[in-house]
């Protein structure tokens, strides 16, 4: 009997211990589910950040890191079926996106303006510079229809409009100098200027820094005037010249090619604007003053670019602190029409050309050829004839 009582109790010692290392260690809330982690969501489109609940800070650090997934370079199929190259970035888009005109936004580059909503979604982004020692920058959208929140929004200079006539965009600005008036009035220029049905303001910053507009809206006024939002043939057939993700442009097939990991664009904006390379993804990516990253305010998203382009352009001085810049063949008055192409850590010098208001601006290799540029967006950055920038 003791023999049998000592098999039992090894029998049920047995299953005690079964049973605790089968347990489930994870972690549980008092009412005894599970511990959910919390999730904090991005801002959304449209919603304004308060001062009471401010938005995290987001991170510095560019994407990329060791547990980052490794970048997908097969992109020689669509991802889905009827889906086409986009003029803009070489990336796939969905045939409607790419038949539709883009927008083109004027928008602001000082602290008081920053972040803006959206700004993570251009596909193009040109800076130049202003009156007073600032610069704006020129934000051309596509698929730009159901953004709720672009902005914010300000004043056109004319150099800003030609570079919009390049992609047939609807350009969009809230007033502007004198001198834009003729230009916006032909009949080939189509812009919205603060029409109310698309533009709209709100308190969560001081003016001139609250005017905002959303998709619907302008898509609404474009139709009530009846333009088209369909290419109307004004354009050359092709803007930039693209490489494959699977085949890049590396640049290695030119002697002259430097290393680049920094493009330092502080002494040309008064925003001390500046773009470092992460090898890891292959971008650089946007800051300004002291290591502060260019963000999104609505997903907190850093800007960054697969191309980047500096491009020197003549600029004369027309009063009261206005500037006008030659855009076109003919005006360059004795400015060298030179630039910078950076792209996948290297950099390469070119020259530009620009025949007439709707053509491409085009940039050609030490040997005349067109250059061509990395599937991804671009940035374009405008400099005077005498500024000098740096890079390392």
């Amino acid at each position: 009997m003791k023999r049998v009582k000592l098999l039992l109790l090894l029998l049920t010692l047995s299953a005690l211990l079964l049973a605790a290392c089968g347990k489930d260690d994870t972690p549980t809330e008092d009412n005894g589910g599970p511990i959910t982690p919390e999730v904090i969501n991005p801002v959304e489109s449209g919603e304004n950040p308060s001062e009471e609940t401010p938005a995290a800070e987001p991170s510095t650090e560019p994407a990329g890191g060791e547990d980052s997934e490794p970048v997908s370079t097969d992109d020689s199929v669509p991802p889905q079926e009827g889906m086409v190259r986009s003029l803009l970035t070489n990336e796939w888009v969905d045939a409607d996106v790419a038949s539709t005109r883009p927008i083109a936004v004027m928008t602001p580059n000082e602290n008081a303006a920053l972040p803006l909503y959206n700004i993570s979604q251009a596909s193009i982004l040109y800076e130049a510079p202003v009156e007073g020692g600032m610069s704006r920058t020129l934000a051309v959208y596509e698929g730009w229809e159901n953004l709720e929140k672009i902005g914010n929004v300000r004043s056109l200079r004319t150099y800003f409009a030609y570079l919009a006539l390049e992609w047939d965009a609807f350009i969009v600005h809230v007033g502007g100098p004198y001198y834009v008036n003729d230009l916006l009035a032909r009949n080939d220029v189509q812009d919205l200027d603060e029409d109310h049905t698309a533009f709209f303001r709100d308190d969560n910053r001081k003016a001139p820094h609250n005017c905002y507009i959303n998709g619907a809206g302008v898509k609404k006024v474009i139709e009530s005037r009846n333009w088209s939002l369909s290419y109307r043939g004004l354009t050359d057939d092709h803007h930039f010249l693209f490489a494959s993700k699977a085949e890049p442009n590396t640049l290695d097939q030119y002697a002259s090619a430097q290393s680049v990991k920094k493009i330092d664009m502080s002494s040309c904006y008064s925003m001390h604007p500046y773009l470092e390379y992460n090898e890891e993804d292959g971008l650089y990516y946007r800051y300004y003053g002291s290591g502060k990253a260019y963000t999104d305010a609505v997903n907190g998203e850093q800007l960054a670019f697969k191309n980047v382009l500096v491009q020197r352009t003549h600029t004369e001085d027309l009063g009261d602190g206005y500037l006008v810049m030659g855009m076109h063949d003919g005006s360059e008055k004795g400015c060298k029409k030179e630039g910078w192409y950076f792209t996948n850590g290297k950099m390469i010098k070119v020259t530009w050309s620009k025949p007439s208001d709707f053509s491409a601006t085009r940039y050609y290799d030490e040997n005349g050829n067109e250059i061509t540029l990395n599937t991804g967006k671009t940035m374009i950055m405008l400099i005077k004839d005498n500024d000098t920038f740096s890079y390392e």
